[in-house]
């Protein structure tokens, strides 16, 4: 895995990125992933025995901050947590907004009113809901990441970062959210099958995603000059 690392930084460092310009690009995809998984969510849909929320891309941000975590630091990781629940409150407000504007009669009579009433009326609950289990899950995948890093996990293989951090905050984000989102939408069971689906999805997500920590290199891939 180092000559996958040593191959990552010698060709994103040919991008001659500033410092400035790698945070932008880390930091944004987490917040998009954060976002665009937020509204998704509000579409609960399923597979066979799996019950889950359409948000399936919010999975990949548990792998994308232990990125941040390691090209950034700690600070840069919790910064961007932060950054990203203001800016999924901001959207969610300015939608509620938006729900109360008054509709155009013939979109109204389309359907069009209901539908974004009941999509992103939903949609403020969902976003409280993931910002406080984002919160709590991630500030513990962080915590659990430096303690390994800093202790037994110093010599161990990188991957193992990834796997112990999720391991921790995924239980915890998969019981928390479906809850706080739709306790009082969805029966027991259905939140019991969410909590499960949501738990395989980011064990699934982990497994296929563990090797990205490769792709962003101890060494800086940026320059210090602007």
């Amino acid at each position: 895995m180092g000559k996958l690392s040593d191959f990552s930084h010698r060709h994103l460092s040919r991008l001659k990125l500033s410092k400035v310009q790698a945070t932008i690009i880390l930091c944004g995809l987490y917040i998009m992933f954060s976002l665009v998984g937020n509204i998704a969510a509000t579409k609960v849909t399923h597979f066979w025995w799996l019950y889950t929320d359409a948000g399936f891309i919010y999975c990949l941000t548990f792998t994308w901050r232990d990125l941040i975590h390691k090209q950034l630091g700690k600070k840069a990781a919790f910064t961007t947590i932060i950054v990203a629940a203001i800016i999924n409150i901001i959207a969610a407000f300015y939608f509620q907004f938006v729900v109360m504007l008054p509709a155009e009669p013939v979109w109204a009579k389309a359907g069009g009113q209901i539908a974004w009433q009941f999509l992103f009326g939903i949609q403020f609950r969902i976003v409280l809901a993931s910002i406080l289990s984002q919160f709590i899950s991630e500030s513990a995948d962080t915590w659990t990441y430096q303690v390994w890093t800093d202790g037994i996990g110093r010599k161990k293989p990188q991957w193992l970062r990834v796997v112990v951090s999720n391991a921790v905050s995924t239980p915890i984000d998969s019981i928390l959210f479906p809850i706080m989102a739709f306790a009082g939408i969805e029966t027991p069971f259905g939140i019991f099958a969410m909590f499960y689906t949501g738990l395989f999805i980011k064990v699934l997500t982990t497994a296929l995603s563990w090797w990205m920590i490769y792709l962003v290199p101890e060494k800086p891939i940026y320059h210090d000059r602007e």
